[in-house]
């Protein structure tokens, strides 16, 4: 049983070093990206007739705290008129439908060209609304914001131009954060959005490696949704669906560092783990139907291949991490009871490069942001150990949505409440949308909670500290998700 034991661990730790070797090589990627300057052609638009007809669409699902908000924001949008069109494609079902038609009908008062297109069955969720859309949207760009979303005026002079090269299928910008200081939730995931619309959105674009819509603040070209099979709702993430097919047909895309997208973060844990949820168990299922695809597409190089795999297959590795933890417990008593192993946790401590490389690049995303200097680079620390932390907090529920995914079972698109809360005067607690109910998630995380605290008690009964850090993460980090989950529902 230890060599099992061993042997699955070994595993892991060797699946999380290659893991991190795809984000150096990202880095590295990132690094390079900074010397060139971008040359892209792009539409001149002091000539009218460059200027191109756009549709801007906005998928609705019972959003009554935010509709209000994001109409008036997109009634600002600069761009000719005759040139624009706006598609609220609303599913609700409570209402918010009601008020929603009045402030449209205002808005078109003003001379604003805004349809309220309503569906009778959701079918293909947000899929099937902006693929019925489409069949009306007079738009050879189709522009895209989710109900909590709120781009500045400029955003279409921002990134439309780029569709100069008929080669650019989509044009997606980078997410900001109109709540980041909200609360230490809302600051963890800011953290781990920046790292990923900094150097991994930037590292796969400049590496010419496949990136993804990210389902919000973007643009398509209409011809590239069409080329590549449409929208579909077989997915969780039809977002990422769309773009590998897009990608898989040679378009090409374009991310924009530089233009940030604001929009609200989930400041309830039950909102952050039904958004995780349907993020995971989306890239999983995206693994399933697309990366063998990928894998046997001869004109592709074998580093795209390596990066598709690990971008794909990225959610698992939370299973990976929860796999792992859950097994250093055993480990650390076989390391005490068995003086045979000695020589293979020697060289097992290699594998702590993973959390230098992890460290490093998170660094120079948070960088970007936040800044150099000491006083930063102790912020940052805080909040690495932090995000960590409560990243593998969520190990088990996002390890359930990965495994669904794999598995092919079948789950509706579980909308993410929002809730129009910026400030900590703001409540969310009579927010309508959230879930009172506690899963079978919430009682395994309380036990890991309890198994983890075991861990450290064995640490000093051991006299063996070497896992402490480790095991001190994960105790806070599941205790942090077990608080914060019976809260939420109180």
């Amino acid at each position: 049983m230890d060599v099992v034991i061993i042997s699955i661990y070994t595993l892991s730790l060797l699946l999380i070093f290659f893991y991190s070797l795809s984000q150096l090589s990202l880095l590295f990627k990132y690094l390079q990206s900074k010397k060139q300057e971008d040359h892209s052609p792009k539409f001149d638009f002091s000539n009218s007739e460059e200027i191109p007809f756009i549709t801007i669409q906005l998928p609705l699902y019972n959003e009554m705290y935010v509709v209000e908000r994001l109409l008036n924001n997109i009634s600002k949008i600069e761009y000719p008129p005759h040139k624009l069109e706006i598609q609220v494609l609303d599913d609700s079902t409570d209402e918010s439908v009601e008020s929603t038609a009045i402030q449209i009908k205002n808005l078109r008062k003003t001379g604003l060209n805004i349809q309220h297109i309503r569906r009778k069955i959701r079918t293909g969720f947000k899929a099937g609304a902006l693929k019925e859309g489409l069949k009306s949207a007079k738009g050879e760009y189709i522009a895209i914001f989710d109900s909590d979303f709120l781009p500045g005026s400029n955003w279409l002079l921002q990134t439309v131009p780029y569709f100069k090269d008929p080669e650019i299928g989509v044009v997606q910008t980078r997410w900001g954060h109109i709540n980041r200081n909200y609360s230490l939730l809302t600051k963890i995931q800011a953290f781990a959005l920046d790292f990923h619309f900094t150097l991994e959105q930037v590292g796969r674009n400049f590496g010419k490696h496949f990136i993804n819509f990210n389902g919000t603040a973007g643009l398509w070209r209409k011809e590239c949704i069409y080329s590549a099979g449409n929208w579909s709702g077989d997915t969780l993430t039809e977002d990422l669906d769309l773009s590998y097919r897009a990608q898989l047909k040679k378009w090409k895309f374009k991310y924009l560092e530089d233009v940030e997208t604001p929009a609200e973060l989930p400041v309830v844990l039950s909102a952050a783990r039904s958004q995780q949820f349907r993020w995971n168990k989306g890239a999983a299922e995206n693994f399933q139907k697309n990366y063998s695809k990928l894998l046997h597409n001869k004109t592709l190089n074998t580093s795209t291949k390596f990066h598709g795999f690990f971008h794909l297959l990225n959610s698992s590795m939370f299973l990976v991490i929860l796999i792992l933890a859950v097994l250093s417990l055993p480990v650390l008593y076989i390391k005490n009871t068995n003086p045979q192993f000695s020589s293979y946790f020697n060289v097992m401590a290699f594998f702590a490069i993973s959390t230098l490389i992890f460290l490093i690049s998170y660094w120079i995303t948070y960088t970007k942001i936040h800044g150099k200097s000491f006083k930063s680079f102790l912020k940052f620390i805080g909040m690495f150990l932090s995000f960590f932390s409560i990243a593998m907090g969520f190990s088990v529920h996002n390890s359930l949505a990965a495994i669904e995914g794999h598995l092919g079972k079948k789950s509706d698109f579980i909308r993410t409440p929002k809730f129009n809360v910026n400030n900590v005067r703001d409540s969310w607690k009579e927010n309508k949308y959230l879930s009172k109910h506690l899963s079978v998630s919430n009682l395994i995380e309380a036990i890991l909670f309890l198994y983890f605290g075991f861990a450290i008690y064995s640490a000093f009964r051991l006299n063996d500290f070497s896992l402490l850090l480790f095991h001190l993460m994960l105790f806070s980090g599941f205790g942090f998700v077990v608080y914060k989950s019976f809260a939420s529902k109180a």
